[in-house]
């Protein structure tokens, strides 16, 4: 049963909630740090489970699964998207930010930035690690947010294992230390002074890596930073909620729900009420898909002749300068 409208977020923009996704559940620890810093807002999550992990996938893939929960998403009414992912990050900013931000004016934050910027600011040595999926260290895009800051010596290693293993919620033991081990290796030969978590699954695994890495080292989570940036859009843009009700929160998974719920809880706590599954996000939340408006008809809309395009096959959105959907809650 769908989620009843919140006829209030209908007048009211800012009550609408923040949107987070991810390809799994390592975005939860993003959705944790914004509720810990933002109280007072509604969180709306999904989990493409049955596309992820991204990680391993080809950019092009990550692209256009990422692309499409997006839509989704702003179909739905978020007033914020948040990518909780560094390999959708890698693969789609700048497209997001064009397809939404400038196009609707819905704000875009993204985890690789705010890491950056905290590392930056934190290393002594100017030596700094990454540690990322094999599609985030691939894509360098943590090379190239850095090259403001050309004086800094960046070592960059793939643990893809590190997802697995949270995804079956596994964070202790023999496997996970060993494997910690082996990825970790060259950032301690590189004697890196700062390290960066370049996947939101990475703070799961906190202690091991800290074990490893020695009190010296210090780590950057991209979650707690990234909520930060959070909170910066959210007060620049004027849409902090401001009702004295209590926020709702509701976690989406495209793939089996049974086993999202129960890492869910874990790891995010009793903010998690249930999770239910859709095959697609839109399926829960019928209200219509930003993926069926071409930028041909906003301009033919834009042109006056919105019904021509109709009549060639399109689907017109419910208003032509805006997503469909926008301005409702999904229902």
């Amino acid at each position: 049963m769908s989620p009843a409208p919140d006829e209030n977020s209908t007048k009211n923009p800012t009550s609408a909630p923040v949107g987070i996704f991810d390809s799994g559940v390592g975005g939860l620890t993003v959705a944790r740090a914004v509720i810990d810093q933002l109280p007072n807002e509604s969180i709306l999550y999904v989990g493409d489970t049955a596309n992820g992990p991204y990680g391993p996938l080809p950019i092009a893939q990550v692209r256009a699964n990422a692309l499409g929960v997006m839509d989704e998403l702003v179909d739905s009414g978020v007033k914020l998207l948040v990518i909780a992912c560094n390999s959708a990050s890698a693969a789609v900013l700048r497209d997001a930010r064009e397809r939404y931000t400038a196009r609707y004016g819905i704000p875009v934050v993204e985890v690789i930035q705010p890491a950056v910027r905290r590392a930056v600011a934190s290393t002594r040595s100017g030596r700094v690690g990454v540690i990322g999926t094999a599609a985030t260290v691939g894509s360098r895009a943590y090379e190239d947010a850095f090259a403001a800051a050309p004086q800094l010596g960046i070592t960059s290693a793939a643990c893809p294992d590190f997802v697995r293993f949270v995804e079956a919620g596994v964070t202790a033991g023999d496997e996970v230390l060993a494997t910690a081990e082996r990825y970790l290796q060259p950032l301690q030969e590189a004697d890196v002074d700062t390290l960066i978590l370049g996947c939101t699954h990475y703070p799961l695994l906190t202690g091991v890596i800290s074990l490893v890495m020695g009190d010296g080292v210090t780590l950057v989570s991209s979650a707690e930073e990234t909520a930060k940036d959070v909170y910066r859009e959210l007060t620049t843009h004027n849409l902090l909620r401001t009702e004295d009700s209590t926020p709702s929160h509701t976690f989406l998974a495209t793939g089996r729900g049974t086993q999202f719920e129960e890492l869910a809880r874990r790891f995010l706590g009793p903010e998690v009420v249930s999770v239910q599954h859709v095959d697609h996000v839109s399926a829960q939340y019928p209200t219509g898909s930003l993926a069926r408006i071409t930028p041909e008809m906003i301009a033919a809309a834009r042109n006056g002749s919105l019904q021509s395009v109709a009549a060639d096959g399109g689907s017109p959105p419910h208003d032509a300068g805006a997503p469909a959907g926008r301005g409702s809650r999904w229902n």
